[in-house]
């Protein structure tokens, strides 16, 4: 299982400020989901961009040097525990997407191939790994090729790996448009993870900030009234400029 932050700003700022005294308690848990790291980010042209290394965050140069080289106003992180079946290598590390898009997932769900007749063959094709959390985002990005709103689209994938999958741990991930970041929470209350972990380990909660939003796992302090909850089946809208926040129930 991952952990995953996302923060929204008025203006672009360096990394380490966007996401400021949050950073240090989010990877510090780089000890325990050590099997890699990822960091996509809005461009200065607009676009997504986005770095990753099968490498623990908190021991990685490439990561702190990046932390204060890169200025944003929208980032998205994500620290990763592999899941058994799948290797640590570049191509199964988050994020994943283009210049367009760029998706983090935590959880997994099996059968992988479940979404594979939804993906399509051409986006099959762009695969560079094998995860499910992979297949998970070229379903959502196919039903927004298709021209469906973010949130609906990744509601409706969520959705279709319920139905289809013969079972599932979470579902929680989070979306970098040039446009705004998504979040959605779903999770399986009964599963093996929630038995070990704690009804709260896949908990989402949001913060906002005069100056940023910020949206986060759990795994260090976040309590109210600075903090609230995503409800479950939910998504998350953090518009970048004005900082608009939509919670959009499905």
């Amino acid at each position: 299982m991952c952990r995953l932050m996302a923060a929204v700003a008025r203006s672009p700022r360096p990394l380490d400020d966007l996401f400021a005294e949050d950073l240090d308690p989010f990877v510090s848990l780089a000890c325990e989901h050590s099997h890699g790291w990822g960091v996509a980010s809005i461009t200065r042209h607009g676009t997504v961009g986005f770095v990753k290394e099968p490498e623990r965050a908190d021991e990685s140069a490439w990561f702190h040097g990046l932390m204060v080289d890169r200025t944003t106003d929208a980032a998205l992180l994500h620290l990763r525990m592999a899941s058994p079946q799948y290797p640590v290598v570049y191509g199964n590390t988050h994020p994943f997407g283009d210049r367009r898009t760029a998706f983090v997932h935590n959880g997994d769900f099996h059968p992988a191939g479940c979404l594979d007749d939804l993906i399509g063959a051409p986006l099959l094709a762009t695969v560079e790994g094998e995860t499910d959390s992979e297949r998970y985002y070229l379903a959502v990005r196919r039903r927004i090729d298709d021209g469906v709103p973010p949130p609906k689209a990744i509601a409706e994938t969520a959705a279709a790996i319920r139905a289809r999958c013969t079972r599932f741990a979470s579902l929680n991930c989070m979306l970098l448009t040039p446009e705004a970041v998504f979040a959605y929470t779903s999770h399986d209350p009964y599963g093996e993870v929630i038995g070990r972990r704690g009804a709260g380990y896949f908990s989402l909660s949001y913060r906002v900030d005069p100056d940023k939003v910020l949206v986060a796992s759990a795994g260090w302090p976040q309590d109210p009234p600075r903090w609230s909850a995503l409800p479950e089946g939910h998504v998350l809208e953090i518009s970048r400029g004005g900082l608009a926040v939509t919670v959009h129930p499905f």
